[in-house]
C-alpha cells in the first residue's frame, strides 16, 4: 500500500461525512506538515461523537484589528449537521500562551450559512494582536438534540495587521 492510499484510508476513518470530502486531504496534509503553529484552512477536530470544521474568513487568514468571520460546521458522527438552534454554545478566543493579563474573548454566536451548511455556529471576532490564540467551542444539546457534550480547541495564527 502506498503513502496516499494510506492517507486516504487513515483519513476516511477518522472524519465523518459530509466532513470527509476534500477535507480529509487537507488533513493529511497538516499533519505531515513542517510548520506547526501554521492553521490550515477549515481545521477538523473531534470531540466525542461530535465533529467541527472551522473556517475563518477573509481566506482563513485573519488580520488584527479587523473583523473575521469565523464558522464552525458541527457533525454527528454519520454525518447529521449540528445547527445551532439545537445546541447550548459558548465559543471562547483566548491568547496562546495564556496570560493572567490577557482577557478571553466571548463573541456572540449567531446561526450562519456558510458553503453547504446551514444554520451552523458562527460570530465576528476581533482579533486584538498578532499572535496565536485557541478558539474553543464547547456545546451540550438542548432539549430534543441527540449528541454529547463537547469541547473543541481550534489554534490560529494571526499574521497580519496591527502589533
Amino acid at each position: 500500500m502506498n503513502l496516499s492510499n494510506f492517507l486516504s484510508r487513515s483519513v476516511k476513518e477518522f472524519v465523518w461525512q459530509p466532513l470527509n470530502l476534500g477535507i480529509g486531504c487537507l488533513l493529511a496534509v497538516s499533519t505531515l506538515s513542517v510548520l506547526p503553529t501554521k492553521v490550515y484552512a477549515h481545521e477538523v477536530e473531534v470531540s466525542g461523537d461530535v465533529g467541527g470544521l472551522i473556517h475563518l474568513e477573509p481566506n482563513d487568514n485573519p488580520v488584527a484589528g479587523k473583523p473575521t468571520q469565523v464558522w464552525i460546521a458541527l457533525t454527528k458522527r454519520g454525518g447529521e449537521i449540528i445547527p445551532l438552534e439545537q445546541c447550548d454554545c459558548i465559543l471562547e478566543v483566548r491568547t496562546k500562551p495564556f496570560r493572567l493579563s490577557s482577557v478571553p474573548i466571548f463573541p456572540t454566536l449567531k446561526p450562519t450559512s456558510a458553503e453547504r451548511y446551514r444554520g451552523i455556529p458562527g460570530a465576528e471576532v476581533i482579533f486584538p494582536h498578532i499572535g496565536r490564540y485557541e478558539l474553543q467551542l464547547s456545546g451540550k444539546p438542548k432539549a430534543g438534540a441527540d449528541f454529547s457534550p463537547f469541547v473543541l480547541n481550534f489554534e490560529v495564527t494571526v499574521a497580519t495587521g496591527r502589533g
